[in-house]
């Protein structure tokens, strides 16, 4: 089957971009431009599998009317492209496309074969860092950290699979005023000896006293710079409070299936580049005096959104989240040299990620690009930040608990946990209604693992899998939108990389789902009496499973085999 001279059948081509360079041919042989070939898959498909509207853009391009355009192009299709589908053209200038049984069965044979030709690797792979996570020690998870702590583990995840160089940092707030306040308050009241439990009871109880009690504070404040200048004392304690916080967040981190971070620094690692962040900002002519403190002005005649200066030092000679942000950035060049940065944090933070990254820019620190991820909010079916009953806020543990109440397989869990998340774009809030996500129909976790495991089920009765090649043309509609549904996987996890945005595999799960257990409800699949169609059917349903595994698992979530 050829075309142009190319071979149109490419099997790490899927079928979207098969018919893509079909198009493209026939848009330059009927004297048209070939990048008004690019083919879509339908928004309407109840009247067609695919459509391509390059004609509409060529009459504007070429002063033609737009139908005339279509029909050339069908007209200039070869033989051997037409066996491969039907097209139709249609007012104002639409082409109508539908593929052949054939093709479908050669791609699903080909993707049973080898499941990578599903999604193949980059051939341009990126070195991209990675920063979510993000908690303060000393103080526990709460329901605010979910988001970035899942959203970030699946674009790792999605990156990786892809081929990319993925580098993932946790940056704990362990440093500052509040390590002091810690410090301080077990010196004063002489605690030898603290788990978790104790340790999130003692910075609310220090950072209370320290608004009440104004010597109290003063020696916190000074803890904090003998800390920060190495006073091995103090230096003991943190290390034992960092120890104790990370515990607890790994914790976490395991029961959510969140894959172990490459690093677990903070902003202590990055104080040793501080002095380097003044010192560079300082050579460009950037940093400036204003009322004791060092900034670094922002605001640009040539900018639609100004930005306001970025403070650099304190007036009191203290350095802020800014100065150690810049200071991280100078480690991970150092150590990494990432081509991108991925920051993932909750909306509140976006002003400060602009500052942040164009003193980067202005102080020539990075060549790579910068992209902050914000995300939305978790909040309860009242649609107001997710509380615990009694109104306080919500730890993440408490969560995770109440999901395991209902759902004790941890698995199960953990996809109604990252499915209920991940299914939205990270910008916007979203409710977490327990009794809604958990349950084993609608889009919800739960429902995607009972349909991979429904499947399997059905492939170990049927006495294993078929062999490859062994999918025949689909013989209904039903069958043909799942396999060309499996087929679009591979753009599904493309345009989660691109958008950072992994509800897009989100869409294509449910998608995939949704048309299996259509295809399911109306076929007889172990009692087909005709072995070939059966055998075909069996072939599908491997692809099918396959497909959802590892979609789900770029998402964190692992499929159990029985439910």
């Amino acid at each position: 089957m050829k075309g142009n001279g190319e071979n149109l059948t490419i099997k790490s081509m899927n079928i979207k971009q098969q018919l893509t360079n079909i198009f493209s041919g026939a848009f330059e042989r009927a004297g048209y431009s070939a990048e008004l070939g690019t083919v879509t898959v339908s928004d309407r498909p109840d009247l067609c599998q695919f459509q391509c509207n390059g004609a509409l853009s060529a009459a504007k391009q070429y002063k033609t009317n737009p139908m005339s355009i279509a029909e050339a192009v069908c007209s200039a299709l070869t033989e051997e492209e037409r066996e491969l589908l039907t097209v139709e053209a249609v007012r104002p200038g639409f082409l109508n496309i539908s593929v052949s049984g054939a093709l479908i069965a050669e791609r699903l044979n080909a993707i049973a074969a080898d499941g990578r030709l599903l999604m193949p690797k980059t051939d341009a792979p990126k070195t991209i860092m990675l920063d979510y996570g993000g908690p303060n020690v000393a103080k526990p998870l709460h329901v605010g950290h979910l988001r970035s702590a899942v959203i970030g583990d699946a674009l790792y995840r999605i990156a990786a699979f892809l081929g990319h160089r993925t580098v993932s940092d946790i940056h704990l707030g362990d440093w500052g005023l509040p390590m002091g306040l810690c410090i301080q308050w077990i010196i004063d009241n002489n605690i030898e000896k603290f788990g978790n439990g104790e340790l999130n009871s003692i910075y609310p109880a220090a950072t209370a006293r320290a608004k009440d009690d104004a010597e109290f504070a003063a020696k916190a404040q000074t803890v904090t710079r003998e800390l920060q200048q190495g006073d091995e004392y103090y230096y003991s304690i943190w290390q034992r409070i960092r120890a104790v916080s990370v515990e607890d967040a790994k914790a976490n981190y395991d029961a959510l299936n969140v894959r172990d971070f490459d690093y677990w620094y903070g902003e202590s690692t990055a104080q040793t580049d501080v002095d380097e962040v003044i010192t560079r900002l300082e050579a460009a002519g950037l940093l400036k005096e204003d009322g004791g403190a060092k900034i670094v002005e922002l605001r640009r005649e040539e900018d639609n959104e100004p930005v306001p200066p970025i403070i650099i030092v304190k007036s009191g000679g203290g350095e802020l989240y800014s100065t150690t942000d810049l200071a991280t950035i100078i480690q991970r060049e150092r150590d990494f040299a990432p081509d991108e940065y991925w920051y993932l944090t909750d909306q509140r933070q976006i002003l400060h990620f602009k500052q942040v990254f164009r003193t980067a820019a202005l102080g020539g620190f990075s060549g790579a690009e910068f992209t902050h991820i914000a995300f939305g909010t978790v909040n309860g079916a009242d649609g107001k930040p997710f509380k615990t009953r009694t109104g306080g806020v919500m730890r993440l543990s408490d969560m995770i608990s109440e999901v395991r109440e209902k759902l004790p397989d941890p698995r199960v869990a953990v996809a109604a946990i990252r499915i209920a998340d991940l299914q939205n774009q990270p910008t916007r809030d979203y409710k977490f209604e327990l009794d809604k996500f958990t349950a084993v129909e609608g889009k919800t976790g739960p429902y995607l693992l009972y349909t991979a495991v429904r499947i399997a089920s059905v492939l170990e009765k049927a006495d294993g899998v078929p062999a490859a090649g062994t999918y025949t043309a689909p013989a209904s509609g039903k069958e043909s939108s799942l396999a060309l549904a499996l087929d679009s996987a591979g753009d599904a996890v493309l345009r989660a990389f691109a958008e950072k945005a992994p509800s897009a595999v989100c869409d294509c799960l449910f998608e995939i789902a949704g048309k299996f257990n259509e295809f399911y409800a109306e076929n007889r699949i172990l009692t087909e009496p005709d072995a070939v169609r059966r055998n075909s059917w069996l072939a599908l349903l491997a692809v099918t499973r396959r497909t959802l595994v590892t979609l789900l698992g770029l998402l964190g979530v692992e499929v159990p085999e029985r439910m």
